[in-house]
């Protein structure tokens, strides 16, 4: 079994930026309800996820300015607040070394920049494993790509 392999199999995989807000934002429908359900697991302590300080800083943004219905600042602070000090979620960090790999692998597998960063982020924490709808992380041949909004092969 790969090292990869193994800590895929011990740790949370990571829900990336775009789920954790279709959780909170109910003009999305049934996307809504899918990752609402996800999150809501996770507040019961029945799943845990990982979520790295750039998904963190993601949503601020996006649940803030970028959603059909913004929240206020303080309910969105709330809300990352929550999520860092609570236990089922690992909150993953990146430093300087991180984001030189992140430009390499952004040139190797030709994706975003900030989604190589999130990548190599995860690297470093033994995750990898992702819940994602964008498919550059397919891209990236250790990462295990799950998206639920279809079904599985």
């Amino acid at each position: 079994m790969s090292r990869e392999q193994s800590y895929m199999n011990l740790e949370p995989p990571l829900l990336d930026t775009n789920l954790l807000v279709y959780a909170y934002d109910e003009s999305e429908g049934a996307k809504h309800e899918i990752c609402k359900r996800m999150v809501d697991e996770c507040w019961c302590s029945t799943r845990k996820f990982s979520i790295s300080l750039q998904n963190l800083s993601e949503f601020y943004v996006i649940m803030t300015a970028k959603v059909e219905n913004p929240v206020p600042e303080e309910l969105a602070k709330e809300i990352v607040q929550d999520i860092i000090e609570f236990q089922n979620w690992k909150i993953l960090g990146y430093d300087a070394h991180t984001i030189l790999a992140a430009i390499d692998l952004s040139k190797e597998f030709m994706v975003h920049y900030g989604d190589a960063l999130l990548a190599a982020t995860m690297k470093d924490h033994g995750i990898f494993s992702i819940y994602t709808e964008d498919r550059a992380f397919a891209l990236i041949p250790w990462l295990t790509v799950s998206n639920p909004f279809e079904a599985p092969l």
